[in-house]
């Protein structure tokens, strides 16, 4: 039986025929194939940071305010109902050197954070135990959907007969209205891991509670950080509806209770204080503490390439 003879001229063979392939090609192929899987990872210059980061949202602001003023000075309403920019920060300027502004702004704050800590450490095994398993998950999933929809402020009537005006009732408003939010983001978050993963993790060993914290939580952490961000917007608005309601001089002077005196008093530009300032502290929580905890998670799976 004759056998088959290679030339040197097949592709690959490394002859010196038209087909075959040199070292320096398969040397370029892999320093091609290195560069593509190389992160080029560069520092951004200042002027580009300002011009993306910085100046769009400074922009936006500003017309805002130029929309604002010229709403005012066209009098498509009376004056005392559409108070002008200067007034509020005339308003602000007052608070400021009376002392109030930063106290009246972290008696929110400093309730909101500590009701959002107790929820997530609540709504964490919660959501944890309805995820993994059925029968609570049967129990108890309908229940935690109903209390998600529910809205927050239903719970201040309830709350002020129950435990007074204090603020063990601010944060049991705040807890009825996160808990189930950060419960279901991550009841859905497990639902979205792969069964692959866990069969992996049985495979290794990774088995009940360590499997729980090496698997589950961080293959489900995208729908977990969803509900911990949703959480938060359920807390605050829970904790300024709470306020607002259930004012009381023994609670001390939070942007809810600031709003309402506003309202009582026909203060315009007091209401427009507050209401800023409770719009700012929710865009400042999300700017210094979600938004780099998303790039975190989305860095950490190879969607964001870092500058």
């Amino acid at each position: 039986m004759a056998s088959t003879d290679v030339t040197s001229d097949a592709p690959g063979s490394g002859g010196s025929g038209p087909g075959a392939v040199k070292p320096d090609d398969l040397a370029g192929l892999e320093a091609g194939l290195d560069a593509l899987d190389a992160v080029q990872v560069h520092r951004t210059p200042v002027r580009e940071v300002l011009l993306r980061k910085v100046l769009p949202p400074v922009v936006a602001v500003a017309l805002v305010l130029v929309v604002w003023q010229l709403l005012v000075w066209a009098k498509v309403t009376d004056d005392y109902k559409l108070p002008s920019p200067s007034a509020v920060g005339e308003s602000i300027g007052d608070m400021w050197r009376q002392g109030t502004l930063l106290e009246v702004v972290w008696t929110s704050v400093s309730r909101g954070l500590l009701g959002f800590l107790l929820s997530v450490a609540i709504g964490t095994p919660l959501g944890l135990l309805v995820a993994r398993v059925k029968l609570v998950r049967a129990a108890i999933g309908p229940i935690l959907s109903g209390l998600q929809s529910l809205p927050s402020v239903a719970w201040v009537a309830p709350a002020v007969i129950w435990l007074g005006l204090n603020d063990r009732m601010m944060f049991a408003v705040i807890l009825l209205g996160a808990v189930p939010s950060i419960a279901n983001g991550l009841v859905s978050g497990v639902d979205q891991v792969p069964p692959l993963f866990l069969r992996a993790g049985r495979t290794l060993g990774a088995t009940g509670l360590r499997g729980t914290w090496f698997i589950v939580m961080p293959a489900a952490l995208p729908g977990y950080l969803a509900g911990l961000k949703q959480g938060w917007a359920f807390s605050w608005r829970s904790l300024m509806a709470a306020e607002i309601i259930a004012s009381s001089p023994d609670l001390g002077l939070g942007l809810g209770q600031l709003l309402e005196n506003g309202r009582n008093n026909a203060d315009m530009p007091g209401i427009f204080l507050a209401i800023l300032l409770i719009l700012f502290v929710g865009i400042a929580i999300d700017l210094l503490i979600f938004s780099p905890l998303e790039r975190w998670v989305l860095r950490s799976r190879g969607l964001l390439v870092r500058n």
